[in-house]
């Protein structure tokens, strides 16, 4: 039979996420449940003893490391080891909760290991599923799973499936895979449960065993770097969120600083976790799949050049008329900005908006770094209409020989105002009681900046 072990990180959140956690400042307790294959084929020979033996002795090692340790309880949950597997006859239901969690229970563990006896067959996806359960509630704690399996599923399980389910419903995140001795053709049967390691004789599985463990108990450095546009860590000020790629749920946030020595803060975080970083810069920077490598400082860097836009309306310092800013050549908005207000914006050519009547478009508008763009616009002027009775119409602007629509009358008033760019337009009218196109009525006048045109019908 050919063999696998195999090491699975799997991750159960209360309320309060590990990103979270280190906002706070509190130390969550740190479970591990470890996964321990006793199946018939861990009789088998392996390197220099039986599986089953090397296996023991390696866990047991690797506990004896982490039982004493503070914030930090283990449990086993073992399968394959109660009925013995037949000829065509398998029982998938065996695995079994055998230590539960409680502190300092890792001469326990190791006890239940050396009474094991290797029987039945291999149900890797039934005991993920049931091993997700095995916590008990806790609003501050990190759970983790280490499976170790000697074989690949051997029931009508699907270890891939259970693993995309619970890391979308955040239950454990993509978990870590050590193949020993399997053929390059069954490598790819476990890229999909999580990340894959290939262990070829027992030195590297225990290696491999503690780097795992070291991972579950430990954070790791980073600091974002927002680079300008000449390759610098400059930008700053901007708030960042780190969320779990699996489940979306926010891990850590903060306003990104610089020291005093003018390099970017030092946080701290879960190197279990991959992350989706957001900066709320304008327009939003994402970056995704962010893996972080363990005992390492990760130096994570995002483009992130800004300069400033600055929209004036000539002669109106205090009104404030929405902008819809998008990148050039994109039908999206990537923000909403107003006018007469300064604002930050990544580098970058941008189609602008303006939301008056009628709408104004600004092209190809080019933010440099550290650069101020100002675009101006001219000022609106007042139309003042006013009606001998309510009636139907609208507004549209002369556009040489044609007619460019603005914005239609008020059915039920008689005295109305509108902000208008300055032009030429045309009034066109018919009231409420005449019920012939006849009636219809047509007035062009002009509107000037700064100005009150007072029409009168």
């Amino acid at each position: 039979m050919r063999v696998l072990i195999t090491v699975l990180f799997l991750f159960f959140c209360g309320i309060t996420t590990s990103g979270l956690y280190a906002q706070k400042n509190e130390e969550p307790l740190t479970r591990l449940l470890f996964v321990f294959d006793a199946s018939n084929s861990m009789n088998a020979t392996w390197q220099s003893d039986r599986k089953i033996t090397i296996a023991r002795k390696l866990l047991s090692d690797a506990i004896k490391e982490v039982d004493d340790k503070p914030n930090v309880e283990l449990g086993l949950r073992v399968y394959g080891h109660q009925v013995m597997i037949e000829p065509g006859k398998q029982d998938c239901d065996d695995t079994r909760l055998e230590v539960s969690f409680r502190p300092h229970n890792g001469a326990l563990i190791q006890r239940t290991l050396n009474n094991l006896s290797p029987k039945g067959t291999t149900p890797i996806a039934r005991s993920l599923e049931k091993a997700a359960g095995d916590f008990p509630e806790c609003s501050n704690c990190r759970n983790i799973i280490i499976l170790i399996t000697d074989g690949i599923e051997a029931c009508d399980g699907d270890p891939c499936a259970v693993s995309r389910a619970l890391q979308k419903k955040g239950i454990i995140l993509k978990p870590f895979v050590i193949g020993v001795g399997l053929e390059d053709e069954f490598k790819d049967t476990f890229t999909c449960v999580g990340n894959y390691f290939d262990a070829t004789n027992e030195e590297s599985f225990e290696n491999i065993l503690n780097i795992v463990i070291n991972q579950a108990l430990n954070n790791t450095t980073a600091q974002v770097n927002l680079l300008d546009d000449f390759g610098k860590p400059s930008e700053t000020d901007v708030t960042v969120n780190f969320f779990n790629e699996a489940t979306d749920q926010l891990e850590y946030g903060f306003v990104h600083t610089l020291n005093h020595r003018g390099n970017p803060d030092t946080i701290s975080l879960d190197p279990i976790i991959t992350y989706r970083l957001e900066a709320h810069t304008i327009p939003n920077i994402v970056k995704s799949n962010i893996s972080i490598i363990p005992g390492k400082h990760n130096i994570i860097a995002v483009d992130a050049g800004q300069g400033d836009l600055l929209l004036k309306i000539e002669g109106q310092l205090g009104e404030n008329i929405p902008v819809i800013l998008r990148k050039r050549g994109k039908l999206e908005t990537a923000h909403v900005l107003a006018t007469n207000q300064r604002e930050r914006i990544l580098t970058g050519t941008y189609d602008l908006e303006v939301l008056t009547l009628p709408r104004t478009i600004i092209e190809e508008v080019k933010v440099s770094q550290d650069k101020i763009t100002t675009v101006s616009i001219p000022e609106p002027g007042a139309l003042n209409l006013s009606l001998s009775t309510p009636g139907y119409g609208s507004i549209a602007k002369v556009e040489g020989s044609a007619l460019r629509w603005v914005v239609n009358l008020n059915p039920s008033e008689t005295g109305q105002q509108f902000r208008l760019q300055p032009g030429t337009y045309k009034l066109t009218f018919r009231s409420k009681n005449s019920k012939n196109v006849v009636y219809t009525i047509e007035r062009e006048f002009k509107i000037n900046s700064g100005s009150s045109t007072n029409l009168k019908l």
